[in-house]
C-alpha cells in the first residue's frame, strides 16, 4: 500500500501497529528542521510546492520505490508552509520483509524526492531574510 500526503500543518505521524506480520523491517524517518543552514542560525524553513503536481510526483516516486525495492508499504507526508526549527517537515514509514531493502529504499526515496518532486525550501534567518536552500 502507498499513501502520500502534502500537509500544511503539523505532521501527524502514521501509526505503527501490529498489522504488518509479513514484515521484518519497519523504518520510520522524521526529517526535522535544524537551527542552522549553511552555518547560519535560522528560525524556520518555508516550503512551497507546485500544487497538484507535487503530490502526483510524490505518488509516482513512492510507486517506483515500492517496486524497485520490493517493499510492502510506503507512507509519506511532506509539510509545506513555514516549519519552525525542531518540527518535522517530512515523515516516511516503510515496511518490508528485510531491513536492507527498507534502509536502501529510504535513502533512495529521499534523494529522488529532493531531485524530482516540485517542492522548494527557503531558510528564514533571525533577521527575517530568506534564502533558497
Amino acid at each position: 500500500m502507498i499513501k502520500v500526503e502534502i500537509v500544511s500543518g503539523k505532521i501527524n505521524h502514521f501509526i505503527s501497529d501490529g498489522n504488518h506480520t509479513n514484515d521484518g523491517a519497519e523504518v520510520i524517518f522524521n526529517g526535522r528542521v535544524r537551527n542552522l543552514e549553511k552555518d547560519k542560525k535560522i528560525v524556520a524553513l518555508e516550503y512551497e510546492h507546485y500544487e497538484g503536481m507535487a503530490e502526483l510526483e510524490l505518488k509516482k516516486l513512492a510507486e517506483k520505490t515500492v517496486n524497485k525495492f520490493s517493499l510492502n508499504d510506503l507512507f509519506c507526508k511532506h509539510r509545506v508552509g513555514k516549519v519552525p526549527t525542531g518540527e518535522a517537515s517530512l515523515h516516511i514509514s516503510i515496511w518490508s520483509p528485510h531491513r536492507k531493502e527498507a534502509l536502501n529504499a529510504l535513502e533512495w526515496f529521499i534523494t529522488e524526492l529532493k531531485k524530482n518532486v516540485p517542492i522548494w525550501k527557503w531558510a528564514i534567518y533571525e533577521d527575517g531574510t530568506r534564502e533558497a536552500t
